[in-house]
């Protein structure tokens, strides 16, 4: 009795594959660079000797990766952007493994504690300075939007005087995830708002007194205490239109994972957030 064929499908799907991870391994190193275009269906056929539907198989699977990006039937376009590819991924795990907001928040403390430690040790005076002036811009800024914007930019720039590049992309995103889990608690309404981030502005010029000094244990400690003060004020401000603490958590989590599923997309950030806390 002669082995069984495989059934056509699966080889296809095999070929494909060969032919995703040959690409990715590509895209990824740099060889096929962000913003560049794949070569057209017909030749990539030809190059790896298979059918037209394996090459538009394998292009489906980049595509549903990020990595690529169809439109109108036109060429591909290559899309490998860090963050993107980070933002898709972190929250397909937080709704996958059900994060509660709480752990998420936990969570962006100890990253921004680890930037301030570290930028502390490697950031340069003028970093320092940016740093400083980032975080006077928040109380001159009006209204919920353009504080939302300067409260992001500061710890972008905490972050990126980190000279870590990795942590910088998980302090951005998990910000962001924040902004809109702030939006969405407020509604859009100043006065929650301000009662969360308003009295902080103090506290955060403590972190960038702890950089300026060099100090990275003591600047760790400081964005912790940051990151618990806002907690609390969070709390205190949802527990009194709630009333109810388990209640208060689950609505956390829910409004967090609403936002995840409508504003991150293969894409990356489907819409600007404007909120933070």
């Amino acid at each position: 009795m002669s082995a069984p064929k495989s059934p056509p499908k699966i080889f296809r799907g095999r070929v494909a594959d060969q032919i995703v991870e040959d690409l990715r391994a590509q895209i990824l190193s740099g060889a096929l660079p962000d913003g560049s275009r794949l070569p057209a269906e017909r030749e990539l056929a030809a190059y790896y000797d298979v059918s037209g539907p394996t090459v538009r198989e394998a292009i489906r699977v980049l595509t549903a990766m990020g990595l690529v990006n169809t439109r109108n039937g036109s060429r591909a376009t290559i899309t490998a952007q860090g963050d993107t590819l980070l933002a898709v991924s972190i929250a397909s795990l937080v709704q996958v493994e059900k994060v509660d907001a709480e752990e998420v928040l936990g969570l962006l403390s100890a990253l921004n504690a680890y930037a301030a430690e570290l930028a502390a040790e490697r950031a340069t005076d003028d970093e320092v300075t940016q740093l400083r002036a980032a975080a006077q811009a928040i109380p001159a800024a009006y209204g919920v939007e353009e504080s939302a914007t300067a409260l992001r930019d500061f710890f972008a720039t905490l972050s990126e005087i980190s000279h870590n590049p990795l942590l910088a992309a998980l302090c951005r995103f998990i910000t962001e995830m924040q902004i809109g889990l702030a939006l969405k608690l407020s509604g859009g309404k100043g006065g929650d708002f301000g009662r969360v981030a308003g009295p902080l502005h103090s506290e955060r010029m403590k972190i960038v007194a702890a950089v300026a000094s060099r100090d990275p244990r003591n600047a760790s400690l400081v964005v912790r205490e940051y990151h618990r003060q806002v907690i609390q004020r969070i709390t205190e401000v949802r527990e009194a239109g709630h009333g109810d603490s388990a209640a208060f958590e689950n609505g956390l989590t829910e409004a967090l994972t609403a936002w995840l599923r409508s504003n991150v997309t293969l894409g990356g950030l489907a819409a600007e957030p404007r909120g933070i806390l």
